[in-house]
């Protein structure tokens, strides 16, 4: 019998780790994106690339538009992007975001038959983001089982991250031995419409040095003052 995964997918390269992991693991895959009124597209395309390139059951949009409550450098206009390094919750932190998309992974996941729902948060080479902490992960899946006809059941569902206590390096490395093709993927916080990143942004950073740190040539396409 065939076990169902929904994943969180945002095209960068954690989220596309985490689906070559749970394929390996023998789960049907079906992803979830939001397009939630964040800075560019690049990211929505970059995951619909991934999904198909990784043959998943069913990639699903959900249309949000988080911009209309701000807060957030990622979707508001009028907050700049930092480029240097800050102390304590960036800007760049969307409120309340992991939430709001683990609840309608959720959703979905009930309506697949799926227990499983997995993610790409990180809590070692995270930015600091309250939401990709080892606590939250597990405070929403008591929730998710106390809230659900199918946890009521006795269908007991699960939230997986397996990246939690990985460097990015680590991160990387466990792509690459899966096949994952890194140049196919945006983590930039403000990349372009041809998906090429700033080179400058946290996210930019991390991910640089993942690849340094892993020893493998960084396939990312940068823009051209990168």
């Amino acid at each position: 019998m065939s076990k169902k995964a929904v994943i969180l997918v945002s095209g960068g390269l954690d989220s596309t780790t985490v689906v070559a992991m749970a394929k390996s693991q023998g789960y049907d895959c079906y992803t979830l994106s939001f397009d939630y009124g964040q800075r560019h597209r690049s990211e929505l395309v970059a995951a619909q690339r991934a999904s198909e390139l990784m043959t998943v059951y069913d990639h699903k949009v959900v249309k949000l538009d988080l911009g209309t409550i701000g807060g957030s450098a990622l979707t508001d206009t009028a907050i700049d992007v930092p480029e240097e390094e800050t102390s304590g919750i960036p800007v760049t932190y969307v409120p309340a975001r992991n939430t709001v998309f683990l609840s309608i992974a959720l959703g979905w996941a009930e309506v697949l038959g799926a227990n499983d729902i997995f993610l790409g948060v990180n809590a070692v080479d995270y930015s600091g983001y309250p939401d990709c902490r080892p606590e939250y992960i597990s405070a929403f899946e008591s929730m998710a089982n106390l809230a659900t006809k199918a946890g009521v059941e006795g269908h007991r569902l699960s939230i997986h991250a397996p990246l939690i206590d990985m460097t990015k390096a680590q991160i990387v490395q466990s792509g690459l031995a899966l096949g994952v093709d890194y140049s196919q993927t945006v983590s930039c916080y403000q990349a372009n419409s041809e998906g090429q990143a700033c080179g400058r942004c946290e996210s930019c950073r991390l991910r640089k040095q993942g690849f340094d740190q892993a020893g493998v040539e960084d396939p990312t396409r940068y823009q051209n003052n990168a």
